[in-house]
Formats: structure tokens, sequence, C-alpha cells
């Protein structure tokens, strides 16, 4: 990571190679809105890209096959860039619901593992540390993006470097001054998850020295949606 000597919130991360992103949805919109942030998709890949080239980016998420509103989201992101792996939702007997993704996720991680230099996972959950020390043992750069208070500190102990969204929210907040005929929706849980939920990260505070960036708008990349996206057969 390089910084700009002459202001802190100047940044950029050097040479990234070939990126792919992992966006645990769930996890990440409850983190959001405990800060009180709609995030603007399209912004947060642009930042996590940085001047890498990007060879996919996942979000995952459990569904309700009935809510509209969520498909229609799902519809705007596949569009848009992302490839969407979902769930549906499983009633459990105390009457929850829940659709739970880790498996998907490093899955797809470890078998990609070789055809990205960089990962970026978009998680605070503790549960993903195996799986990054699994990436990182096959030469891959692994790190993982989130709010700080809802991240678990081994999650960001593992990582070869935390970008704290908390640090760059307004760079990858979604701006609610224009509306019309392209406004991106918000991200839309499924139903019967109460938005109040915090974010599981099986951790009780977070370490004041974890390594930060604190971020400013990179130049677009020009192709249909903005990235530069390399096929999985591409050679270095």
């Amino acid at each position: 990571m390089q910084f700009d000597t002459t202001t802190t919130s100047s940044w950029k991360f050097g040479h990234r190679g070939r990126v792919a992103v992992f966006i645990d949805g769930n996890n990440l919109f409850h983190a959001a809105r405990f800060h009180s942030i709609d995030i603007d998709y399209n912004k947060l890949l642009r930042i996590l890209l940085g001047d890498g080239r990007l060879l996919r980016a996942f979000f995952y998420t459990g569904v309700d096959a009935g809510a509209e509103r969520q498909q229609g989201f799902l519809l705007w992101m596949r569009r848009n860039g992302f490839r969407v792996i979902q769930k549906e939702l499983k009633t459990f007997y105390d009457g929850t619901r829940k659709a739970n993704l880790d498996v998907e996720i490093a899955v797809d991680m470890l078998s990609l593992a070789g055809r990205y230099d960089t990962a970026v996972l978009v998680s605070g959950d503790e549960d993903f540390v195996y799986a990054i020390n699994a990436v990182a043992y096959k030469g891959c750069r692994v790190e993982v993006a989130g709010f700080r208070s809802n991240t678990a500190p081994r999650l960001i102990d593992v990582a070869d470097f935390f970008i704290d969204l908390g640090e760059i929210s307004e760079l990858i907040r979604k701006d609610i001054t224009h509306s019309g005929e392209f406004e991106i929706p918000s991200f839309v849980p499924p139903e019967g998850i109460a938005v109040s939920d915090t974010p599981r990260t099986n951790r009780e505070t977070s370490p004041r020295n974890a390594r930060t960036i604190a971020g400013s708008p990179i130049e677009d990349q020009r192709r249909s949606g903005g990235f530069i996206r390399v096929d999985v057969d591409d050679e270095q």
C-alpha cells in the first residue's frame, strides 16, 4: 500500500493483478445498516478493484422466492457485473429463517485460487479464517473489507490487508441526490430477516492497531460497466 504524503485521504493499492471479489451480502448489509450507510455497489467494486483487472465479483445472499423487491435488486446486480449466488431461506424450529452461504464462499475462493492474484473478502465473519489461510498458502494475496466494529479481530489478523469501509464510507455511500430511470436499488434483505440484526463476527472487540486505508475516488476503468474484466482462462 502506498500513501500520498501530502494528505492522509489519498491512497492507491499499487499493482493488484487479477482481482476476485467475494461479498457476503447479508453480513455486509447488516454491518452497513448498523453504521447507517446505504451502499452503492458499483462504487464499492471500483474501490476494491484498485488498479487491478476484475476476474469475478461474487455476491452471496439468502433469498425469498416471493420477494419481488429483492429479486429486482438481484437482477440489477447481475446486469451490472456481479455473479449472484443465492440460496433459498430455510425455516427453523424456532421460527427463524436463515440461509448460510459460508461454504459456497469458501469453496469459490479456493477453487479460483491461482486464477486471481488478489482476493477481496467482504465480510466480518470469523468463520472465514481457515479459508483465508488456505488461499494464502496457495500464494494468493487475501484482503478483508468490512467495518472495523463489525469485523472479527482474527479475520483481520490473518488477512494480508484490512480495508476499513467505515473510513471510506463517503466513497461507497449511495448518492441519494440523484434518482430516475437508472437509480441504483438498495439491498433488500430476505423477508423475515430483521434489519436490526448485527452481523455475526464471533468476536467481542476489535483491535486498535489493525492495518487500514482511507480512500479517495479512483479513475473509472473502461469496459461495458466500468471495469476491466479478464476471463478465467486468460494467461498471466
